[in-house]
């Protein structure tokens, strides 16, 4: 196959002859997906992101130029003597930072969606007693009250279930829906997993009934997101949420030194295929989000550029 050097992606990649045609004709509207990062903080993106490496205040520099982030902070909220919530002068700082149409991705708290406590290996496995305990989400949600006009997804994401964490996917399936119809209604809810063979038409049929948001995840060993999307495209409900996460967290911080400001592994094959299927999406009026970690090319914000690089007439 011919190869052409393309300049506009943020750096020198040779990829097929046919991405130019891919770009003239996969034009999305920027209305219908949001693009930006998996979180914020990140003093190397200073002039991609920042004027500093330092800014008076990241997020509201952040907002400047994208109209999304992922929150992942209150994720990491199980711990063995209870589970921790979201501080409230958090909340209001990210509040303030923020202008009105600014859409947070929430990643809900691990205590909901991990089935036992974390253990060494080796160590004896306990039970969660917060796995998808429907109380501790309204104390959650209430503890973002007055950012709760500006999430545009509650993700749920689970961990890979091995079979003694969840004796089979049926069992998982059915403690999923009753969690789903006891949930309050009108949020705008995403659940992901990590198991590959447990993701296809039972799941997306499940997630559409219950009008809540498939998230896609582009790495950890899961299918590749294009072909996910290509082969359930039709199951898909109003709103979906792409992850762009890449497969080798560690191995990627040891190739950056954590410095975030560049691509060092790029994925401009996976990209070309990925983009033109979100766009069949938002041709049939879906609403989407594509959130992008540092550790999938090496910059968040580089690996944007490319998107925006098909997606802008």
């Amino acid at each position: 196959m011919d190869q052409c050097s393309v300049e506009s992606f943020g750096h020198t990649a040779i990829l097929p002859d046919f991405v130019l045609e891919i770009k003239k004709d996969y034009i999305i509207s920027m209305t219908d997906i949001r693009i930006g990062t998996c979180s914020w903080k990140y003093p190397s993106w200073e002039g991609l992101v920042y004027s500093s490496r330092e800014p008076a205040n990241y997020l509201e520099e952040y907002a400047r130029k994208y109209n999304t982030v992922e929150v992942d902070q209150w994720f990491w909220s199980l711990g063995k003597s209870g589970a921790a919530l979201p501080r409230r002068e958090t909340v209001a700082e990210y509040d303030s930072a923020t202008p009105a149409d600014f859409l947070f991705t929430v990643k809900c708290p691990n205590s909901l969606t991990l089935t036992h406590q974390y253990a060494r290996k080796g160590e004896p496995l306990v039970e969660n007693s917060r796995f998808l305990d429907v109380e501790f989400f309204l104390r959650f949600i209430e503890s973002l009250a007055p950012l709760i006009p500006k999430v545009g997804l509650f993700i749920f994401q689970f961990e890979y279930l091995n079979k003694d964490k969840m004796e089979s996917k049926a069992k998982f399936l059915e403690g999923l829906a009753s969690f789903m119809d006891s949930l309050p209604a009108d949020f705008p809810y995403a659940f992901e997993i990590r198991n590959p063979r447990w993701v296809d038409a039972e799941w997306f049929g499940l997630l559409k009934e219950k009008k809540v948001a498939p998230v896609f995840l582009q790495g950890y060993w899961m299918d590749d997101v294009a072909k996910t999307l290509n082969t359930y495209g039709n199951l898909i409900g109003n709103t979906f949420c792409v992850r762009l996460h890449g497969e080798d967290r560690e191995g990627m911080e040891e190739k950056t030194g954590e410095d975030w400001s560049k691509i060092v592994r790029p994925k401009d094959e996976e990209l070309v295929h990925i983009i033109p299927s979100i766009k069949i999406l938002a041709e049939n009026g879906k609403k989407g989000f594509i959130n992008t970690n540092n550790h999938y090319e090496g910059s968040a914000p580089k690996t944007i550029e490319k998107i925006e690089a098909f997606i802008k007439p």
